[in-house]
């Protein structure tokens, strides 16, 4: 069973990374990140809101397959639709590259902790133990 602090850390990692990526785009076509976050962020938090609701991702907020990649998907597919339909641009090129990042902002840093969760939980390895043996 999952804490709800771990599930409301991961919520609030995923969001911050949602943000991130949304001022990243308007950052790299020389845009105002204040003036204009909001309406190139609001399509893909809330696809992204509605990919935590439909994966129930607070009973397994760390897992990078059974809650990164449908909440992945809802957000990247949820957001392109919700700007197309607001008139927001939907490049094929803007598609792509969304994509990837958002991809390694929440699929990624699920996979990461993992990694680091399993190599800092390992035992360590006790004088004279069978694994010593071995060889």
């Amino acid at each position: 069973m999952t804490s709800s602090r771990t599930a409301l850390a991961a919520l609030g990692v995923d969001t911050a990374f949602v943000v991130v990526f949304a001022a990243t785009g308007r950052l790299s076509h020389a845009e105002n990140v204040l003036v204009g976050l909001w309406t190139t962020a609001w399509p893909f938090l809330a696809a992204f809101a509605a990919g935590w609701l439909i994966a129930r991702a607070w009973l397994a907020p760390l897992a990078p397959v059974r809650t990164g990649l449908p909440v992945w998907a809802i957000t990247v597919a949820g957001g392109m639709l919700l700007r197309a339909a607001t008139g927001q641009g939907v490049a094929v090129s803007f598609i792509v590259v969304a994509a990837i990042v958002l991809f390694v902002f929440l699929v990624g840093w699920r996979a990461l902790a993992g990694l680091v969760s399993r190599r800092t939980h390992r035992r360590p390895v006790r004088a004279g133990s069978d694994a010593e043996r071995v060889g």
